[in-house]
């Protein structure tokens, strides 16, 4: 994107921000071609309920989303985070969670889908050390990106999501399993074709055929005969 028209949104747009947040816990930073806006979370979302947003934050985020929604050219990207206080899968999914609170918003608005985006990053992107409740404090908050819609697909690229936690890998491995399951079912088919086609059991056939057992059959035959001769020549 062209600077000059980054800078131009970013000197139009960060007054009006500005007056949008007056008088609140709502704080407003400029980053490069960025206009951020950041919420605590411990200001803004319930003790009782981390993920669900406090009453009176109802109105400064419908403002700050009415400046925004006019501008077809203006996206958003939301941003939850976490302190690093428990398992990491926990904190992404309260990240997600609040950042979906503050999204709800925007939405309602009348922002358009293709203009708003949203992150939970858990606790991957500190403010501040976690070895202090002043810290960890800082860490647990909303971040409110704005910018031109030219410059949010590069935005975006550089929020990529946490690594997935072995509880969400086991969702996605089904749909590996059935061909690795063919797979070792293989060798298994050929296995049984091999003991089809040994050549062990021919000779065991004709050994059976070809046993000797008529001859003496043949000279027991023999035997009776002379014995009939012999009781003839008796009587």
């Amino acid at each position: 994107p062209d600077p000059k028209i980054t800078q131009a949104w970013l000197d139009e747009y960060e007054p009006r921000l500005r007056a949008a947040i007056k008088d609140t816990n709502l704080q407003l930073e400029r980053r490069e071609s960025l206009l951020v806006i950041v919420a605590s979370a411990d200001s803004s979302f319930k003790a009782t309920r981390p993920d669900l947003l406090m009453p009176s934050m109802l109105g400064p985020f419908t403002r700050v989303a009415k400046v925004v929604e006019g501008d077809p050219k203006t996206a958003v990207l939301v941003l939850g985070h976490a302190d690093a206080t428990g398992a990491m899968a926990a904190n992404t999914r309260l990240s997600l969670d609040r950042a979906k609170s503050v999204a709800a918003i925007f939405r309602m608005s009348g922002l358009q889908s293709n203009r708003l985006t949203l992150r939970g990053m858990g606790s991957v992107m500190p403010r501040a050390a976690n070895d202090s409740n002043e810290g960890r404090a800082l860490n647990r908050r909303v971040e409110i990106l704005m910018t031109p819609q030219a410059t949010m697909v590069a935005l975006v690229s550089k929020y990529s999501q946490p690594a997935l936690s072995p509880s969400d890998l086991v969702a996605v491995q089904p749909a590996v399993a059935p061909s690795i399951a063919k797979k070792a079912a293989a060798p298994a088919k050929k296995a049984v074709v091999a003991k089809k086609g040994a050549p062990a059991k021919a000779p065991a056939k004709k050994a059976v055929k070809a046993a000797p057992a008529k001859k003496p059959v043949v000279a027991k035959a023999d035997t009776s005969k002379k014995v009939a001769a012999n009781d003839q020549a008796k009587n």
